[in-house]
């Protein structure tokens, strides 16, 4: 059980928490209203849709920025303690720098467990509702990427035709046993083209001693075709690659299916990984975050306070980001690209609460 004034520093950060995020919430749905009205400007829809689709989508977004608002609300939360001088008060009460810090870092990781397997789950619905219901407005929407147990499945329509693909996997920049059915404007099949190896390098694919049936004809072409398509490789990952509309359990069912159909899960894993240690890392945060501020004391302005911790927040940003990147590229290991941002946090999270101990 945490005593009286443990309770009051912890209602005092979640005050500074809650507003931090009503705050941001607020910025994100004004700046969002202005992108969806901008994109339905020459939209025929209903005049609701915009900020109907600009509250669907915020949540997830306020989800991305959770590590900047930790460190802002703690430089909030000190910035008061020291103005008000009731840091002092704490300490003849029982309560030591460490131990404030500690309460601190405790109450954060469990907002953070909270934040990804209530808010998380929530708001990745929400965003998936978000893309459905914006694809219906979109001209991409007759392009469609999906995949399953029996393997991926593509929808392309060009030249008034439809083209259903089913591959079995993906090996490199190939689709292998690949089966194509063309269908005319009135969905009649037109004809049904088998591959055992398509190269997608570019829209115009290549396909390996094509067998072509047409009006229950199959005929065996010994040379390569090539297929105009709108897909590419880059093209099929892009479509693949908003995986913030997927809960937990629906990250891990694309991983299997990923995994069977030979494409990469590297980014995935990465994804279930960085939202694993979620809270581990609004803990240290917050630690780090109360750490400058003890260095720092009172004779800072606010706004130094906020300057500072958004200067923190774009480093570690941009860490976060380059060491994705070089895990998804397969250039590190998956483990070290995301926990090696962990690990620098920490380093400097240590050495500053070592200090704030000899304080």
């Amino acid at each position: 059980m945490f005593r009286t004034y443990e309770k009051y520093i912890i209602k005092n950060f979640l005050n500074k928490f809650l507003t931090i995020s009503i705050i941001f919430l607020s910025l994100i749905i004004i700046l969002s209203i202005l992108e969806e009205i901008s994109f339905f400007r020459n939209v025929d829809s209903n005049f609701f849709i915009p900020y109907f689709l600009t509250i669907l989508g915020s949540p997830i977004t306020l989800f991305d920025i959770f590590p900047f608002i930790f460190l802002l609300s703690t430089q909030f939360l000190f910035y008061d303690l020291f103005r008000k001088d009731e840091l002092n008060l704490l300490k003849i009460n029982g309560l030591s720098n460490f131990k404030i810090v500690k309460t601190l870092f405790i109450i954060s990781f469990m907002i953070g467990i909270f934040t990804v397997l209530i808010f998380y789950n929530a708001a990745s619905k929400l965003k998936f509702l978000y893309t459905d219901i914006k694809n219906n407005f979109s001209n991409d929407n007759k392009y469609l990427a999906v995949v399953t147990d029996s393997g991926l499945w593509l929808k392309d329509e060009i030249n008034d035709n439809t083209l259903i693909v089913k591959a079995e996997y993906i090996e490199n920049n190939f689709l292998i046993d690949v089966i194509i059915n063309e269908f005319n404007a009135n969905f009649d099949l037109k004809k049904t083209i088998q591959s055992s190896k398509i190269n997608i390098d570019d829209k115009k694919w290549i396909l390996e001693n094509p067998k072509i049936t047409n009006n229950n004809i199959t005929t065996q072409n010994s040379k390569r075709l090539i297929f105009q398509t709108n897909f590419d490789k880059e093209k099929i990952n892009s479509m693949f690659s908003n995986i913030s509309t997927l809960n937990l359990l629906e990250l891990f069912d694309l991983k299997k299916d990923y995994e069977n159909l030979g494409y990469s899960s590297n980014e995935i894993i990465i994804h279930l990984l960085r939202l694993g240690s979620t809270p581990i890392l609004y803990g240290l945060l917050t630690i780090l975050s109360a750490a400058i501020m003890f260095s720092f004391r009172k004779e800072k302005s606010l706004f130094f306070h906020i300057i500072l911790g958004i200067l923190m927040s774009v480093i570690i940003y941009y860490m976060n980001f380059m060491f994705s990147s070089l895990g998804n590229s397969g250039k590190i290991p998956i483990i070290l690209s995301i926990f090696l941002p962990l690990l620098f946090v920490s380093i400097f999270a240590t050495i500053g609460l070592i200090r704030v101990n000899e304080k």
